[in-house]
């Protein structure tokens, strides 16, 4: 029996070597970490427990039978983070550069299964170099069975990606049907063909920098939610998000002790807005003074920064945040915003996640460039995610509310059920010196008569009274009592419950 033990031991330690030292020694000359020990810092300490550690692979072609390691490129398994089950696969690109072969996939696929059983999340962390070349189809065929999984579990368990090494075909497939990507700053790159095909066919010469590193995905393509400086960063940063996100769809939004206070007044917001209509201030001074310990997760913070998206907590609970940022192009609304904010809401609405909607908005951003880009269907989406939205939904405008945008952004008419609005909200279908000059035109030479009906206007206009007396706001509120007014509704929504008519399913502008 002794022998037998120690035979294991060898083994699994053999297994834990991947590709061996040589090759462990040149990923960490890389500043990169292996794929055990990034599973080490994500998942609480001692609680992963890795299945089909000794499967290999079956490849005879191309002198395949005489290389195989243990675990094939992939470590696959399950551990808590804070307590709380997770489901993990980190490709091990010290084995043949983490390439996808048929059994590499089939562990893939297994961890996916078991994760929809058991209406957990899947963490997955790439660093892998596409399909494995010699296994021809049948890798391929591996990369659809992990493909058709990912879209079964869509909106049933959270699933996250990050990307930690350079990425291609597949391996950047699999991660853009997840619910979240996050990438390592210079280490890793995403893209459906590398620098040296795009040279061949397009006759392009790029980097890998430049055709797929963090920085385009983060700012330029929006395909990831976020970048860290190293590895060490991302995984606790990913810990971070898991707290915030409910293991699944009928769980509920996940609640954490929380010390601060539901009724805590906040006198600064009476002042955050300037007297100057046209002088912006920072939409992200307002979330953190009104959640909770000022904790706010921001998602895709370098993309389309005129909107602003991400998770936090009232009373403990989480929320999702999506805001307009008046610091970047006076807060409006364009096509990038508008499929930032779209995707956002539609994943807090598939895991019951309430939206907190803080408004300041101009308008929809006009232009032959817009235009031409589809704005119209993009500004669609997010109009489209809110009205179908069933998840508690509080809106708080806090300065304009202008035009199509003021009933794109969460407004009663396209579903919300609280809407409150700063003293110094501005509702109206536009600005008044434009206004004016389309309804007294005829004015327009006489600065004294248009002086006079710009304030008018805005003596009319140009206030939340006009929208409370119809009913459209639920109540002008003081700016330093919102954190109070916002945890109030939320707890009267707790036990929200809306249906849509049957339908096998929506057709998305997309």
């Amino acid at each position: 029996m002794k022998d037998i033990l120690e035979k294991l031991d060898e083994r699994r330690a053999n297994a834990r070597l991947g590709g061996g030292t040589k090759r462990i020694d040149a990923q960490h000359a890389r500043g990169k970490l292996t794929a055990r020990e990034r599973i080490e810092l994500l998942l609480d300490k001692g609680s992963f427990e890795e299945f089909d550690t000794f499967v290999q692979h079956r490849c005879s072609d191309f002198g395949m039978e005489n290389t195989k390691v243990p675990g094939d490129g992939v470590v696959t398994g399950w551990g808590t983070i804070n307590g709380r089950t997770v489901f993990v696969f980190a490709k091990d690109f010290t084995v043949f550069g983490g390439s996808l072969s048929e059994t590499h996939a089939a562990k893939i696929t297994k961890i996916q299964d078991m994760a929809l059983k058991m209406r957990a999340p899947i963490i997955g962390l790439f660093d892998a170099g596409g399909a494995r070349i010699q296994e021809g189809v049948a890798a391929l065929g591996g990369y659809g069975e992990v493909f058709r999984r990912n879209v079964i579990a869509s909106g049933v368990i959270p699933q996250i990606s990050v990307i930690m090494g350079p990425c291609a075909g597949g391996d950047v497939y699999s991660p853009a049907m997840t619910d979240f990507i996050f990438m390592v700053r210079d280490t890793s790159y995403m893209f459906v063909t590398g620098p040296d095909v795009v040279k061949t066919v397009t006759n392009e010469t790029v980097t890998a920098e430049e055709l797929g590193g963090a920085k385009v995905h983060t700012t330029k393509s929006s395909v990831a939610d976020g970048a860290w400086d190293n590895d060490l960063e991302a995984l606790l940063q990913v810990r971070r998000l898991m707290d915030f996100l409910p293991a699944n769809n009928t769980e509920g939004s996940p609640a954490w002790p929380s010390f601060d206070a539901e009724d805590r007044v906040e006198m600064s917001l009476d002042t955050l807005v300037p007297d100057n209509p046209n002088k912006p201030y920072d939409m992200k001074e307002l979330i953190t003074k009104v959640v909770d310990e000022g904790d706010f997760f921001e998602i895709q913070e370098s993309y389309a920064k005129n909107i602003v998206t991400g998770f936090a907590r009232i009373e403990g609970r989480s929320v999702g945040i999506v805001a307009n940022q008046p610091m970047v192009l006076a807060g409006v609304l364009d096509s990038d915003a508008s499929r930032k904010a779209a995707r956002f809401v539609r994943f807090c609405d598939a895991f019951n996640i309430p939206i907190v909607t803080f408004v300041d908005v101009p308008g929809f951003l006009p232009g032959t460039a817009q235009e031409y880009g589809g704005l119209i269907k993009h500004g669609a989406k997010l109009l489209f995610a809110y009205s179908q939205a069933t998840v508690p939904l509080v809106t708080i405008i806090t300065r304009k509310a202008f035009g199509g945008a003021y009933d794109v952004m969460a407004s009663k008419h396209v579903g919300a059920d609280v809407n409150y609005a700063w003293p110094t909200a501005q509702i109206a279908v536009m600005g008044a010196k434009g206004a004016v000059e389309i309804i007294f035109r005829q004015d327009i030479g006489d600065a004294e008569k248009i002086a006079a009906r710009t304030q008018e206007y805005e003596e009319r206009f140009l206030s939340p009274f006009v929208a409370a007396e119809r009913g459209y706001i639920d109540e002008v509120i003081m700016p330093h009592g919102t954190r109070r007014r916002i945890a109030r509704a939320l707890a009267m929504l707790a036990e929200k419950k809306a249906e849509q008519p049957w339908k096998k399913h929506d057709n998305l502008p997309l």
